[in-house]
């Protein structure tokens, strides 16, 4: 017998799909319950046995409240298919969704989502979405005076609404326990995490003033930075998704870091990222509020380094091969690279990251003052990661060769995220060899700094975009590299001694905005001489000449 033979009222076919996804649509939440409980015992059987009752209850709650007449079939409908697909994601890699993980959903590059399909997704949608929607479709409602429909969804929530307060009532110690221990559960449990993300986002977002906000349009530079004989060139490489932990400059046993070895660079172990995707950690480094200060909205409407570098008479320039700058550079020039069609740096519709360094010596060549180029790389997005780098860096093996991590070992997966680094080793040094042969023209730097790290199977959890809050260390540790030309350590008295003394000491994307600052020697009252990485290790007399002092 189909839903098609019985007539059925609209309450009884919410309280039918909240059953559904309570009970079929959330695994990942009911195994966390299950081992934070401990299994069953005398002391929690009333708790394990009302929990399902609760967690019905407040879904019809949450389900009732946006299905409404003649929409509640197709808002179902709607409501399964993305409920599947998020559980799909957190069953598979361990993701938990919150407003941040909309904005990385909304801002992510079509390349990118498509790394993420698979037939295993489009099994699990069509299993647990599209055939209960099409059951919910097809379902015969029974008729009645909006009157009386508006008068059983009244008493519908209602009865919902005392049996949830009933439940928390008889075993609140029980749950008040398991909501603070385990805070991760209101991410876990869909469609509740759906809401609570998108009502987020929108909150964010359509709070967000629509006026700019000026910083640093004091910014100047002392003459002896101006006009200090050669022009400088800084070239900053924003990573992506590199952890720190993989690299062999930080003490990792594999050679992940070969030719950067070599390099004279500077490795700084203990940085930490200001989020865990790259719509929060990109715009959040690149501004002058840090990680306490920022929200996700702050990129559009606030003014950035890149902004402050142009007020002090610098030239910026954003080369990507990413998913975009996240409002970072939308007032500088621009150039996307990820798509070019260049013979041994492409393939299917994707660049490799030595396409970054495609056609740069042309742009330094007509560069006639000081400037910086950012470099934003592709370096090792997951999970993919085989597709990040050229078959030539396939050096630890055997390597993943899906984006279906659980259809892989662990040791397989490392070994395909470690070529990536390996990969970017190379991209990196060339980098530096670039800057080298320029050291007639110019004083230059390379600072390289991930935008976030990587879980690759630890505690069962992949990828990244984990809650800041709840986020393993994996996942927020990046790399940092310096290299400095013996040209601008002379010109700005920075002792790498001294530097180097720092290079285990607690960091964070906080120092980035003012160590650019400090290095390209700008005077601004943003300017914050504490968090500048080279403050400390530059001579009385040149550290006068950056920042405000």
């Amino acid at each position: 017998m189909s839903l098609r033979n019985v007539p059925l009222s609209r309450p009884t076919l919410t309280l039918l799909a909240a059953s559904w996804l309570v009970a079929l649509g959330n695994f990942p939440f009911w195994r966390t319950v299950w081992e934070a409980a401990g299994g069953p015992r005398a002391d929690n059987f009333l708790f394990l046995v009302s929990l399902p009752l609760l967690v019905v209850a407040w879904v019809y709650l949450l389900l009732s409240l946006v299905t409404w007449g003649r929409a509640t079939q197709p808002v179902l409908g709607a409501v399964l298919l993305v409920s599947a697909a998020a559980g799909y994601f957190t069953d598979h890699y361990g993701m938990l969704l919150d407003h941040s993980m909309i904005t990385n959903t909304l801002q992510t590059h079509t390349a990118e989502a498509l790394d993420l399909l698979s037939w295993r997704l489009g099994l699990w949608l069509l299993v647990f979405g599209l055939l209960p929607a099409l059951l919910i479709a097809r379902a015969r409602l029974v008729r009645r005076p909006w009157t009386r429909e508006l008068g059983a969804k009244a008493v519908g929530m209602a009865a919902a609404i005392a049996c949830v307060a009933a439940v928390l009532l008889v075993n609140f110690q029980h749950y008040a326990s398991l909501a603070r221990n385990h805070r991760e559960l209101r991410l876990m449990l869909v469609p509740h995490n759906i809401a609570a993300a998108v009502h987020g986002y929108l909150r964010r977002h359509l709070a967000a003033p629509i006026a700019l906000e000026t910083v640093g349009a004091d910014a100047t530079r002392p003459v002896a930075a101006a006009y200090a004989g050669k022009p400088t060139l800084t070239v900053l490489v924003i990573g992506e998704t590199a952890r720190a932990a993989n690299f062999s400059l930080n003490g990792y046993p594999r050679p992940t870091n070969p030719r950067l070895a070599r390099q004279q660079v500077l490795s700084f172990s203990d940085v930490g990222a200001c989020g865990t995707s790259t719509a929060v950690s990109l715009p959040c480094m690149f501004l002058d509020v840090g990680h306490d200060g920022f929200d996700d909205t702050l990129a559009l409407r606030r003014e950035g380094l890149l902004d402050v570098l142009q007020h002090a008479g610098i030239k910026v320039r954003w080369r990507d091969n990413n998913s975009g700058c996240k409002g970072v550079c939308d007032r500088v020039p621009y150039e996307d690279l990820s798509a070019v069609e260049v013979p041994g740096l492409c393939r299917g519709g994707e660049c490799y990251d030595e396409i970054l360094l495609h056609g740069l010596q042309a742009h330094i060549d007509h560069l006639d003052g000081d400037a910086v180029i950012v470099l934003h790389m592709k370096g090792s997005h997951g999970p993919a990661y085989f597709k990040r780098y050229p078959p030539a860096f396939e050096v630890f093996t055997p390597a993943c060769d899906t984006i279906q991590l659980d259809r892989c070992s662990r040791e397989s997966i490392v070994n395909a995220y470690d070529n990536t680094l390996r990969y970017s080793d190379h991209v990196l040094s060339q980098t530096i060899e670039l800057l080298r042969s320029n050291a007639r023209h110019f004083d230059t730097a390379m600072l390289y700094v991930s935008d976030h790290g990587e879980s690759l199977g630890e505690n069962g959890l992949y990828l990244h975009g984990f809650p800041y809050a709840l986020a393993p260390r994996e996942q927020i540790q990046v790399p940092m590299v310096l290299w400095l030309s013996m040209g601008l350590r002379t010109r700005l008295g920075i002792d790498t001694a001294c530097l180097g003394t720092r290079l285990q000491e607690p960091l964070s994307h906080d120092n980035l905005f003012h160590s650019v600052l400090g290095l390209s020697g700008v005077r601004t009252a943003v300017y914050r001489p504490e968090r500048d990485l080279f403050r400390p290790c530059r001579s009385v007399m040149t550290a006068g000449n950056g920042g405000t002092g």
